[in-house]
């Protein structure tokens, strides 16, 4: 017999054998609790980091350089400008106005007051009574530049709202630019122009700017725009609003500011809410620049808490050092090249501000899902899923994206059911546990599922299908909403990255550990800072938002997650019980964080006389048949206002308050004057008639309306105080009105070329004044009862109709 044959030598099948149940992971290290802690030790790092970050500068005292932007210098004027509520046309506003075009004179700069009347920007922010109008008086001073390639304006509005001082909103803005000023008018002169323009009317209608914009002489040949606001009281300022192709803009804006924070996503949010500030009168005169303004502690907007002690200085110390930074590089650099072909994408990192051509979106959008198609295929070739769970894992991943947002909306209507007061507020006054509450909810959420699925889909699987739903939605905001689709395409990409370096080395040794974590790590960068600045930016009221995009950061780091439960399969009887059981402990202990949170947050944040709950009330008075009603636009009348107001209301005799659905109830009549309205001249020819008349105010007015009775006549033509003005007929009897705010104390004339349908032309007037105090049958409020913040919050209107 020969010898026996030789053995062939091991190979490797031609296809992978599946792995068995407790290798279906990414990463399966040998010390898997000391990965586990490290992995979540440096995304909690990397996360405390980024939030780092976005906090405001310390502020610098009074004693600082004076080329130096000190808050504490600033904040002397904030004192002056908020010491009281100055609305545009009050007595208290000529005040303000007087120490901003002085501290300007002093400064040595060419300073002059734009006298004018002014349309609103555009007929954008309101004007549903009517076509709206403004006396504004805007102080503007001007930095003359040594070789001028253009002009740079730094804006902002010194006028406050009838109910509060402003101290925030926008006395900040308005003295961070008195320091800017100071800073610039100490150094060397800029090459460009630099012009500080303070408006007035803003909180009216935006007419301030609106009337310098179109109508100054310095604004004739455009510039570019930094405009300043507040929102609150606190938090780090948010460039959050540019001018279409901002793609240089924004190169500036993250070398030149000391501490630049603004999202391309922000920016597209606001272009789709209806929200105006004074940079909309100046885009649409073609001006480009750049909104910014700080926004956290919204509870005090607009209401009589909105105090120069309420300003967090450290805000305005960022705002005036990013504003003096951009002012120093906008008046350096050549105006005329920052004409872009597109708007970039940007947010903000540790450090600075990362950015990119808007023209990478879709094909990173693109990348991000082909990266991730190939790591499933690779985890099926690997072993670590079959086709058939990957398609699972990509199914079930849409659960904690829809039933998150869910989750935390119902949150919200639970606790407001409970606390009606917080329906009239931007966000509580206290905010933090109930974002505490909304996070662990959302957390909840993602633990939950994930510990129900992980078993039976498996760890890959998941973790996979995660990254899918971040890829789709990438590509889906690349085509809808451009500048926010790096939100899921850099998560998703560089999870799907971190996924192939993970499956192409040995599975137990670190390197898969570690390439999941850095993986997590960008997720962690991009989605926390965004989630943080959700809150403040669009309330608890939409508290959905923010848990959406929870979860995704959830998603993303699924991967890192899976190493804080045991592994995925091979255990049989009392030890996969107990590893369920683990598994299951992370979701419960982030259910019982949100009930604790919410809690918390119901007991911490009550209403008192620091924080009071807002109110609305108004009063209108009809001079001509004596009657009188009380007014409020809250659709469920809190306890105090519930003794005003019965049921719903009818504004058909007051137009000027617009389309607004309020309740009312009746009112003792008082003896207030309606306005005055004259007859000036009043002729007829070839069918039109033409009256010119004079509205005079018979008490302080902050506004003051007029409306045609369109059953008597059709309006062809008008003109205010000698401005033509648009003729847009409304719905309704009074079909055409203006609405003048600030009116002269002499009144105003307007003039209306009419087809006659009647033999006498019907007109209603109306003025308004603010405050309620000492009319009859009003109780003044309870020291825990408060002003909400609305632009109509204790109006008392006088109305009467006159045949003419």
């Amino acid at each position: 017999m020969g010898a026996p044959p030789t053995p062939a030598p091991d190979r490797a099948p031609a296809h992978p054998i599946p792995s068995p149940p407790a290798d279906r992971a990414l990463a399966r290290p040998r010390r898997r609790f000391v990965a586990a802690v490290a992995a979540a030790v440096a995304l909690v790092a990397v996360g405390a980091v980024s939030l780092l970050d976005l906090r405001p500068p310390n502020p610098l005292p009074a004693d600082a350089p004076p080329a130096e932007f000190s808050a504490d210098r600033a904040y002397r004027d904030v004192q002056v400008i908020a010491a009281r509520p100055h609305p545009a046309g009050s007595a208290a506003n000529d005040e303000v106005r007087a120490h901003v075009e002085r501290v300007l004179r002093e400064l040595g700069l060419e300073t002059q007051v734009q006298d004018a009347v002014a349309p609103e920007a555009g007929q954008l922010s309101g004007a549903a009574g009517g076509v709206t109008l403004a006396r504004v008086r805007n102080v503007v001073a001007r930095l003359p530049g040594t070789d001028p390639t253009g002009r740079l304006f730094l804006v902002a509005h010194y006028d406050s709202v009838q109910s509060g001082p402003g101290g925030n909103d926008d006395a900040a803005g308005t003295s961070a630019i008195l320091e800017v000023a100071r800073a610039l008018a100490a150094g060397p002169r800029p090459r460009n122009d630099i012009v500080f323009v303070l408006t007035d009317a803003e909180e009216a209608c935006l007419c301030g700017a609106s009337g310098f914009a179109s109508g100054h002489p310095l604004a004739a040949d455009g510039g570019v725009v930094l405009n300043l606001e507040a929102r609150g009281s606190t938090g780090p300022v948010i460039m959050f609003e540019t001018s279409r192709r901002n793609a240089k803009l924004v190169e500036v804006f993250g070398r030149a500011a000391p501490h630049p924070v603004g999202t391309s996503f922000a920016v597209e949010i606001y272009r789709a809410l209806p929200n105006d500030t004074d940079f909309t009168a100046f885009l649409a005169e073609n001006f480009v620049g750049l909104n910014s303004a700080y926004i956290d502690g919204a509870a005090i907007y607009h209401t009589p808490l909105d105090t120069a002690a309420a300003l967090d200085r450290a805000s305005l110390q960022q705002h005036g050092e990013n504003a003096l930074g951009m002012a120093r590089e906008f008046g350096r650099i050549d105006l005329t090249e920052l004409t872009a072909a597109g708007d970039d994408t940007y947010f903000p990192v540790p450090g600075g501000l990362a950015r990119y051509p808007g023209q990478l979106t879709l094909p990173l959008a693109l990348l991000a899902l082909v990266a991730v198609v190939a790591l499933g295929w690779l985890t099926r070739r690997r072993g670590r899923a079959s086709g058939g769970r990957l398609a699972a894992g990509f199914g079930l991943a849409l659960v904690p994206i829809v039933a998150a947002p869910l989750a935390a909306q119902g949150l919200w209507a639970l606790i407001t059911a409970i606390r009606p007061g917080y329906a009239a507020l931007l966000d509580p006054y206290r905010p933090i546990w109930y974002r505490l509450a909304v996070l662990a909810l959302a957390a909840t959420v993602v633990l939950a599922w994930y510990a129900l699925t992980r078993r039976r889909i498996g760890p890959a699987a998941l973790a996979v299908g995660g990254l899918g739903w971040l890829a789709v939605l990438g590509v889906v905001l690349a085509l809808l909403v451009p500048g926010g689709a790096y939100l899921a395409s850099l998560p998703a990409l560089a999870g799907a990255l971190a996924g192939l370096a993970a499956l192409g080395t040995r599975i137990d040794g670190p390197w898969p550990v570690v390439a999941v974590t850095v993986g997590a790590a960008v997720g962690v960068v991009v989605l926390l800072p965004t989630v943080v600045l959700l809150f403040p930016a669009l309330g608890m009221a939409m508290g959905g938002v923010a848990a959406l995009v929870t979860v995704l950061l959830g998603l993303a780091v699924l991967p890192v997650l899976d190493l804080l439960h045991p592994q995925a399969g091979g255990q049989r009887g009392l030890v996969a019980l107990r590893a369920r059981r683990l598994g299951a402990m992370p979701a419960l202990a982030a259910a019982v964080a949100a009930v604790v949170c919410a809690g918390v947050g119901l007991r911490v944040d009550r209403f008192d006389a620091a924080h009071p709950a807002p109110t609305h009330l108004m009063y209108a008075l009809d001079a001509g048949t004596g009657s009188a009603r009380w007014l409020t636009d809250e659709t469920d009348p809190q306890t105090w206002t519930s003794r005003y107001v019965k049921g719903p209301a009818s504004l058909d005799d007051f137009p000027a308050l617009g389309d607004q659905t309020l309740r009312g109830g009746p009112a003792e009549p008082t003896n207030l004057p309606a306005p005055k309205l004259e007859v000036l001249a009043d002729s007829t020819t070839g069918g039109e008639r033409t009256v010119r008349l004079r509205l005079t105010p018979q008490r302080p007015a902050r506004l003051a309306s007029l409306h045609v009775d369109t059953t008597t006549a059709t309006v062809l033509r008008a003109e205010v105080a000698g401005r033509p003005v648009p003729v847009e007929p409304r719905s309704g009897r009074w079909g055409f009105g203006v609405v003048f705010h600030a009116p002269p104390a002499e009144g105003f004339e307007v003039t209306l070329t009419v087809a006659p349908k009647a033999d006498r032309l019907g007109l209603r007037a109306m003025d308004a004044s603010d405050g309620l105090d000492g009319l009859p049958g009003f109780q003044p409020r309870p020291p825990d009862v408060g002003i909400v913040g609305s632009h109509s919050s204790e109006m008392l209107a006088v109305a009467r109709t006159y045949p003419v």
